[in-house]
């Protein structure tokens, strides 16, 4: 069994799939190990740390030839793929419903594509859950971000020349990258409160220390889709939620956009008209804006200023924290592939609810249920 980790080759990505860490791991569950030369630079990994922990170093060809698991953080090029073994699995982030093309194509050259973004949110997987190890750091670093453009302090300060009042900020959507976006706020000394369309996360607001914002007494707070994703809401409750939000956001400093929804463009959470009713010198940060943005003007890979107010638009946050998000994505694939690991075969076999969810081509198919039904 050769698994090869590859170097990324999507532009502006710094993350690497594999760590010395882990592939000392794979090594002991029976694997060889092989990995692209300069894969691990960018996250702070020299080649010699892979060949100190048993992997062999060479180039995208050597790496590739008969490799029976190819892992990655973004979906590599299927024309690059050529030397690896017949119906080699590609474990990575594989972006299905934004890359359909290239899934096709992974279908077309016999090669069995998981899509680690479609693992299921259930106990026995979050170990290997990537939107939440990213995610994590990503609110972490949105904040951080948020700071270095914010010409002001987020504590509050008692000077003998005065007292510099704490920032506020307001955080909107409250999964993994909200929570961390909460509690860094926090820590930083800002006063914090933050809202979600769903009502359990209420509770998680509070116990952060900040304030939650929410429309009281309308239908359809609820907002959890399966998996604990948040669903479209109702058009009452849109309403309510708007008028709510607007007149708390035009009190804030900084305010930090998060909202998803799998498969569905970014729901629209500011509008100009909000951004026109905030202070100059106030910053935005859309997390979401790689999937259309919740904040209108937002601008993938770009800093604009409206108003007044300056939105940061920066794309994939996780690998603005290469190593450290590098570290958990690797850990991600290797409790994946190592829960399954079968002894015997000296290979990982996948269970029906895992696989399933996961598997986007196999026999040459496109075979995931969500896929063929979007």
């Amino acid at each position: 069994m050769k698994i090869a980790i590859l170097k990324e080759q999507a532009a502006g990505e710094r993350r690497v799939a594999g760590t010395p860490e882990t592939v000392k791991k794979f090594i002991a569950l029976g694997a060889t190990v092989a990995v692209e030369a300069g894969a691990g630079l960018t996250a702070s990994i020299a080649d010699d740390a892979y060949a100190a922990a048993g992997a062999s170093v060479g180039d995208r060809a050597a790496t590739l030839a008969g490799a029976d698991i190819l892992l990655g953080v973004q979906g590599p090029d299927p024309a690059s793929l050529g030397g690896a073994a017949a119906g080699a699995w590609i474990v990575a982030g594989l972006n299905p419903f934004g890359e359909r093309a290239r899934v096709d194509a992974y279908a077309a050259g016999g090669y069995e594509a998981l899509a680690m973004e479609f693992m299921p949110r259930i106990t026995r997987a979050q170990s290997m859950d990537i939107l939440s190890s990213q995610s994590n750091l990503s609110g972490y670093k949105a904040v951080l971000d948020a700071a270095a453009e914010y010409d002001r302090a987020f504590p509050m300060m008692m000077t003998a020349a005065g007292t510099v009042s704490a920032a506020k900020c307001f955080v909107m959507g409250v999964g993994v990258a909200g929570l961390q976006a909460i509690a860094t706020a926090r820590r930083l000394g800002a006063q914090v409160s933050a809202t979600d369309v769903r009502a359990a996360t209420k509770e998680q607001i509070e116990s952060l220390g900040a304030k939650a914002i929410f429309v009281e007494k309308v239908a359809g707070i609820e907002g959890e889709g399966t998996g604990g994703y948040a669903t479209e809401m109702s058009d009452e409750y849109k309403a309510a939620q708007a008028e709510l939000v607007s007149s708390h956001i035009a009190k804030q400093d900084i305010v930090i956009t998060t909202a998803l929804i799998p498969g569905r463009p970014a729901p629209r959470l500011i509008s100009d008209a909000q951004i026109a009713s905030m202070k100059p010198g106030s910053v935005i940060v859309d997390l979401a804006v790689e999937q259309g943005g919740n904040v209108e003007g937002a601008v993938a890979g770009e800093v604009v200023v409206r108003h007044g107010v300056k939105i940061v638009g920066h794309r994939n946050v996780p690998s603005r924290l290469a190593a450290d998000t590098s570290a958990l994505f690797s850990r991600n694939l290797y409790n994946f592939l190592s829960a399954f690991w079968d002894k015997d075969k000296n290979a990982p076999v996948l269970d029906e609810e895992i696989g399933n969810a996961i598997r986007l081509t196999q026999g040459g198919k496109v075979v995931n249920e969500r896929l063929m039904a979007s």
